[in-house]
């Protein structure tokens, strides 16, 4: 978990963070720790989808041909107002539910201090720094397949044969 918080908060997207924190009117330390608190839920959403039938080749199609990615690349863009559509709409695949949205952010306030109204807002942009951090690393050449093996390990155990293994039962059942 933690390197894909590094990945979506790390130097290479300092950019999208600042960009956040000043949408939203908070210092960059509280930007960061809301995310970090958010984050593990979209990987979560994420891991879920994939396991479900159709989920992985649907993850990587969206990954190679969606335009997530100008968020990190150009984090003014998450200014427009497009983008809190888009991460919405990200949430919805997610996660699932406005209420499991809702659910996040106020576990999300609760750990950090901020209203939770702030982090709702949070929420969308927070989804398209994710896919669009996801769809940078997917699209660098020499990290796919650590990047792909990465995403397979739903257990985190090391090994993504025991996970494949388990996608592949649940399309014979």
């Amino acid at each position: 978990m933690q390197d894909l918080i590094n990945m979506v908060l790390g130097a290479n997207n300092k950019g999208a963070v600042e960009q956040i924190a000043n949408q939203l009117n908070l210092d960059k330390q509280q930007t960061s720790n809301a995310l970090e608190q958010v984050l593990p839920a979209l990987q979560q959403g994420m891991k879920q989808n994939v396991q479900s039938e159709g989920g992985l080749s649907s993850l990587l199609g969206a990954l190679s041909s969606s335009k997530n990615q100008q968020y990190v690349d150009n984090p003014q863009q998450l200014a427009e107002p497009q983008a809190v559509d888009n991460g919405n709409a990200i949430l919805g695949h997610l996660l699932g539910s406005k209420e499991t949205s809702r659910q996040v952010a106020a576990q999300a306030a609760s750990k950090t201090g901020l209203d939770s109204g702030i982090l709702k807002q949070l929420l969308p942009l927070a989804a398209n720094m994710f896919m669009g951090s996801l769809a940078k690393e997917s699209n660098t050449g020499s990290n796919q397949q650590g990047f792909l093996q990465g995403m397979l390990d739903a257990d985190n155990d090391g090994s993504v044969l025991d996970d494949v293994a388990g996608m592949a039962s649940k399309l014979f059942r």
